[in-house]
């Protein structure tokens, strides 16, 4: 019986290491593939067609990326040549074969000047250069592939791989005391949910619900990265004092949006994904990571 490919890029990271696991635990009608930079080396963006010469998959979603969001300010070319550069490209090899690309960007493509969700269709104005490749691949992507979806999301936590939730919980069980940033404000992904919301978009494209264009999903709530830390303590029944701070005591490389929440009710209308409250995702991760 004829499945249609589905390949994932990023295998290793937060969102491909989900979207498998989704694939072990789930009868899909899908075939999938899952790469990592031994497949496809998304830093040498002139390697990319050859992958595309031996696979044709239906449907692409790309969960690749570099997300060292400081050290993106230094390794600018290597940052630019996967984030950017390499979308381009495996868009342009996407629609020779009339093929979907799912692309996943980042609530860092905005100033954070907003007061209210940013909608998709909004104008982008990154702050630092992580953000500015991710806007330049979302622009590379829809530009070479009219069949394109650009899903972007916002501090994305698993239970795989490094993240906020597991250093958070790695720090406060060696410390007494933690300062984290209050002026940050934002809605957490859990990656789980992410990868389910993006099969739910592939399987709606396959029966027929068709839609392409920029795409917003988190977890739903807005919090700051202080709230965040201390739902992850008490959730984890932990004791360390936590303080809250303002940015200016925790200067980094990369500037960060002080207000990054997104816009989700086109890929709830569109798709007819669900939108999960973020203290019952960061519940269910804290559990399983016990």
């Amino acid at each position: 019986m004829y499945k249609p490919l589905v390949v994932v890029t990023g295998k290793n990271g937060q969102l491909g290491w989900e979207i498998a696991q989704l694939k072990v635990l789930n009868n899909f009608q899908f075939d999938f593939l899952f790469i990592d930079k031994e497949e496809m080396d998304l830093s040498n963006p002139a390697s990319i067609p050859a992958f595309f010469k031996q696979n044709k998959p239906q449907y692409f979603i790309n969960c690749g990326a570099y997300t060292l969001v400081d050290k993106a300010e230094t390794e600018q070319d290597l940052t630019r040549a996967i984030n950017a550069t390499s979308v381009g490209v495996i868009a342009a090899e996407c629609a020779k074969i009339d093929c979907t690309l799912i692309t996943i960007s980042t609530d860092y493509v905005f100033d954070g000047n907003g007061t209210s969700p940013y909608l998709p269709n909004q104008a982008t104005d990154p702050l630092n250069f992580y953000g500015q490749t991710k806007c330049e691949g979302e622009k590379l992507a829809v530009e070479n592939n009219p069949k394109t979806i650009v899903v972007r999301t916002s501090w994305v936590y698993s239970v795989h791989a490094n993240n906020f939730v597991k250093t958070m919980l790695r720090l406060m069980k060696d410390r007494d005391e933690l300062k984290i940033v209050a002026d940050q404000v934002g809605s957490p992904t859990y990656a789980a949910d992410l990868a389910e919301a993006l099969i739910k978009i592939v399987e709606q494209l396959e029966g027929g619900n068709i839609h392409y264009g920029i795409y917003h999903y988190s977890n739903s709530g807005v919090i700051s990265w202080f709230d965040f830390a201390e739902a992850i303590k008490k959730m984890a029944g932990l004791t360390c004092n936590v303080l809250p701070i303002p940015t200016t005591d925790f200067p980094t490389p990369a500037k960060r949006p002080a207000y990054s929440v997104l816009d989700k009710e086109s890929i709830v209308a569109d798709f007819g994904v669900k939108l999960i409250d973020w203290k019952s995702s960061l519940r269910k991760c804290i559990h399983d990571l016990k």
